[in-house]
């Protein structure tokens, strides 16, 4: 299969026009992503569109994106590799698709009830939903990520730690879990500990936003407690 028709697909895909309502261009934008999945689908394999993520700029955006809405977590490393590609919109795409990868997992019953545990408004309903859907999914690192998120969110900051450096031994580029760590620490006041996770995200994921200006700021920080002490 060339390359040349993952990239006629890719440059099919509509721009939005002039004057465009945000409702109008979103239905036009989803129909035609759609159709070039299934277009991919039927003419590549996973594993040739991970060879193309080593082709020229408008290649690797092209196979990004058809990973992002295809692939499986077999396709983790090599998006996590291009988190830090020279192309710019291949960086996006990347972000996005890893994340579409994530919340799929490995099966799709698991990945549908997570999403509909995720309708629920409620946090304490929520919570005990995961609780009882992570006990039948254990290697399902993104319902853990989404329990670490309710966590942080019910400022239980220990036990969203913990949900987090779980998520990171089942999925090693997990950038999110590894940024929510960080802001765990950041509301314990361990800023140390807090440094060197938001270190860690920015190597996963180097253009991560605000996350530089946030470890300048720690290091700031941390350089006059220093200072402090040694006085």
């Amino acid at each position: 299969m060339t390359t040349a028709l993952i990239v006629e697909l890719y440059r099919q895909l509509p721009r939005r026009r002039k004057g465009e309502s945000e409702a109008s261009w979103s239905a036009r934008l989803r129909s035609a992503t759609e159709a070039f999945a299934e277009a991919v689908r039927q003419r590549y394999t996973e594993g040739t569109l991970q060879r193309l993520l080593n082709g020229d700029s408008v290649t690797r955006q092209a196979a990004t994106l058809a990973l992002g809405l295809l692939g499986t977590l077999d396709s983790n490393a090599p998006l996590a590799a291009r988190l830090h590609d020279p192309d710019e919109d291949v960086r996006e795409l990347a972000s996005d698709a890893l994340w579409g990868i994530w919340f799929r997992g490995n099966d799709p019953e698991q990945a549908e009830e997570l999403r509909r545990l995720l309708r629920l408004r409620d946090r304490a309903r929520l919570l005990a939903a995961l609780d009882a859907f992570i006990e039948k999914a254990p290697g399902f690192a993104e319902a853990i990520n989404q329990r670490a998120i309710v966590h942080f969110q019910l400022k239980q900051y220990e036990r969203s730690i913990a949900d987090c450096e779980r998520v990171l031994l089942l999925n090693p580029y997990h950038f999110g879990a590894q940024v929510g760590m960080a802001q765990c620490y950041l509301q314990l006041r361990k800023n140390r500990a807090a440094l060197k996770a938001f270190r860690n995200a920015l190597r996963l994921h180097p253009t991560l936003e605000g996350v530089e200006e946030t470890i300048r700021a720690l290091e700031k920080t941390l350089g006059e407690e220093e200072r402090r002490e040694e006085k």
